[in-house]
């Protein structure tokens, strides 16, 4: 069957995203069609605000800028937290399961999606200089701690200790979060309770 274009362009976009397949991407299409266009009309500004985020410079998480200097994240810019304690993390979603333990009050440092190869890509190797410049320009060099909080997996901990070599002269002490987490589990999904143990039994 020949679909309008509109719908083909739409399949096409959102097959990409994680999780969405072309099947799952059809059939949100028609369900945002049937919707009506109110609700089309909503989502298209959902997406307009979206275009208006930017990356944080130091832990490279999303914000919304207040005005064009503004370049760091509300984490980042919080004087009040510990600059010295730096928390090490995949992606942005165990960056926010982390937060929300409220146990926490150092900072971030998102590195990116890692391989299962063991290979530090590009994007990860060009973050991770930017860290260290970051830690040698405002931190004399080192940092009072570095936790390197990736998924307790196979390729997680194959990839905590590839990151653990790279950071190790720029810390005092480098740590893991404790075994709170089951071995083949995953930050993004782990409940509060149990991020708050692993941060508090960190090794």
């Amino acid at each position: 069957m020949n679909l309008p274009d509109p719908i083909k362009n739409f399949i096409d976009h959102f097959s990409k995203l994680p999780s969405i397949g072309p099947r799952q991407a059809t059939r949100l299409s028609f369900f945002i069609i049937n919707s009506g266009k109110k609700e089309i009309e909503e989502i298209k500004k959902s997406f307009e605000e979206l275009e208006k985020m930017d990356i944080c410079e130091d832990c490279f998480f999303v914000f919304m800028p207040k005005n064009n200097a503004d370049k760091k994240c509300n984490i980042c810019s919080d004087n009040q937290r510990n600059h010295k304690i730096i928390a090490v993390v995949e992606k942005e979603t165990d960056l926010i399961s982390l937060e929300k333990t409220n146990k926490f009050n150092g900072v971030y440092f998102i590195v990116g999606n890692l391989q299962k190869n063991g290979m530090l890509g590009v994007e990860q190797k060009n973050r991770l200089t930017k860290l260290k410049n970051r830690i040698t320009k405002e931190l004399g060099g080192q940092a009072e701690e570095i936790i390197v909080a990736i998924n307790p997996t196979t390729y997680g901990d194959f990839n905590a200790t590839i990151l653990s070599k790279e950071l190790k002269d720029f810390t005092k002490k480098i740590t893991r979060l404790g075994r709170g987490i089951p071995t083949g589990g995953e930050i993004e999904f782990a409940d509060e309770d149990t991020l708050g143990n692993a941060l508090e039994r960190r090794i």
